[in-house]
Order: structure tokens, then sequence, then C-alpha cells
């Protein structure tokens, strides 16, 4: 896809929580030629949401980012209440960054009849990895979405490949349902020590932050293993336990190698692969993964 690249810069960043003011909005940009770049959040911005607004500034003429944080993405006992919630301080940050749109509604404005919701689902891909035990989860994620998909109606969207199972849903869901959005993967942003940025990362405490950087050095570890040859994927995994189990603050929820297109566990790497894990510091869970492609006519190339 190409589009117009022509700037669509408004006197002041416009903050919206109504879908109709929003729509509004987006076609006065169309009318001036603008291409449309969304990024979604559930706010509680960072580096990697950063990442994302720039990447749609240097594809888009008009930038909009939502920052809703979705109930339906969250099981009964996970962290919806206590989430963090920065609004004054992301938008601070995205209109610093130049984006023209921030669509703000309300859990009413999205879903005004909470006893009747049409649920979008992508079965194939969502019941493994995170799927497992989130097991509502990614019909939360696709619904909510599908909707901001139809409400701003976006040329571009996008989305960090940290979260690389949403990635894949997505992606699915808009070729399956044909809906006219190109979805863009942004490269993974880390810390310093290599722990990929999250919102959730400031629940840990000094400890649990300390220990973190397994994660990262678990994939580390194996990407120089899958360097040196090695393609037995339980030995791959088997290694990353033990160096993550070694860590008292640390529980696995799972670490899996899987195949790239329908993210079932593969034994042997001999195909374009995922490895993904999700680890438990403490009551905060934490995600990462690494991509595994063929590098010319033999060995692999993994990218973190």
């Amino acid at each position: 896809m190409k589009f117009q690249l022509e700037w669509y810069i408004t006197s002041d960043m416009n903050i919206e929580t109504s879908i109709e003011n929003t729509r509004d909005i987006i076609r006065q940009a169309r009318v001036k030629g603008a291409a449309i770049g969304l990024v979604p959040t559930m706010g509680a911005l960072h580096a990697g949401h950063y990442a994302l607004v720039q990447a749609c500034r240097e594809q888009c003429g008009f930038c909009a980012v939502s920052i809703f944080v979705n109930p339906t993405q969250f099981g009964p006992n996970e962290d919806l209440d206590r989430y963090p919630r920065t609004f004054e301080a992301d938008c601070r940050g995205c209109r610093d960054l130049g984006v023209d749109l921030v669509f703000a509604p309300t859990v009413t404005e999205m879903y005004p009849d909470p006893s009747s919701h049409i649920w979008v689902t992508v079965d194939t891909l969502s019941d493994c990895l995170c799927g497992a035990s989130r097991p509502d989860h990614f019909r939360g994620v696709c619904t909510v979405v599908s909707k901001l998909f139809h409400i701003i109606q976006p040329d571009l969207a996008f989305f960090g490949r940290k979260d690389a199972q949403q990635l894949a849903i997505i992606r699915r869901m808009v070729r399956e349902l044909d809906i006219p959005v190109e979805i863009i993967g942004c490269p993974t942003v880390r810390e310093s020590d290599g722990l990929a940025l999250s919102s959730r990362n400031r629940y840990l405490n000094a400890e649990e932050r300390r220990q973190a950087v397994c994660l990262f050095q678990a994939l580390q570890s194996a990407a120089d293993a899958i360097r040196q040859g090695v393609t037995d994927c339980q030995g791959i995994i088997a290694n990353m336990r033990s160096m993550i189990e070694a860590y008292p603050a640390c529980r696995i929820d799972y670490i899996e190698m899987v195949d790239s297109e329908l993210l079932q566990p593969i034994s042997h790497l001999d195909q374009p692969a995922l490895l993904a894990l999700a680890v438990f510091l403490g009551a905060t869970r934490l995600i990462d993964n690494m991509s595994i492609e063929p590098q010319g006519t033999c060995g692999w190339e993994t990218v973190l």
C-alpha cells in the first residue's frame, strides 16, 4: 500500500470521548487527503507506545491514538481495577509527538449495552500460549480492536511485536473479515538490561525488577544455541526453564516453541517459529518472545 504522506497538522491535538465526534474528525482528515494511522493502547504509555506513535507519524498524515482500558479482555481475577491509568501524562506525551487525535471513550460509549455483547473471536490462534491461561482475553481484544477499526477506519494500524500472539490474531482477523487496514508490527522496545517495556513493569518491586531480566537472558541463551545449530526445541526450552527457575521470584506460566503461522507447538526447529514465554514475578505476569526465521540456505536468524 502507498499513501499520501503529507502531514495533516491541527493547531492542537484533539481529545475525544465521543464516537460520533471522532468520526467527524477523521472525515475532515480524509477530505484533506491524509492517510489515517491508528495506535491502539490501554494508556499508561511508555517508550514502547511512543515508538509506535513515531512509526505512525512517519507513515501517515494523520495519527490517532486510542486510550481505552478495555474491560472485556480482563479475566475475573485480573488487574482491571488497578491497571495503571495516567491519562494526563499520556496526553502530554502524545501532544509532544504530534498526535492529531486521542480517542478516549468511556466504557459506556464503547459498550452501550453490556448485556448483549457481540463477540469477535479467532479461535484457531486464541486457545494456546497466553490464551490457555487467559481464556477470554483475545475475544475481548478482537472485539475492541474490531470496534476501533470500524470507528476510526485507519489505513494502517501499529502494534508491538512484544505481543506476538495478539499481533498474529489481529492479522488473521483483518484477513478473514476483509477489514481494509494494513497491520504494521513494530520492534519490541527494551530497557538497557533487556527487559521488554510493559505498562505492568511498574507493578514490580525493586527485587522483582532485578530478577525480571531473566526473561531476556533466557531468550538470549536460546538465540545463542539456535545460532550454534541446536534444533531440539525441548532441549532449548529445558535450558530456559532452568535459568528462570533459578530466580526465586519467578514462576513460569509457559515457555513454548510454536510455528509462526498457526502457533502450534513444534519439537524440531525446521520452519519459521516463535519462541514465547510468560512468567509471573510475584503477582505480575510478564511476556516476551523471539522470532526465528531461516537465514539463507542454512542456519537461523533470531530476532529479539
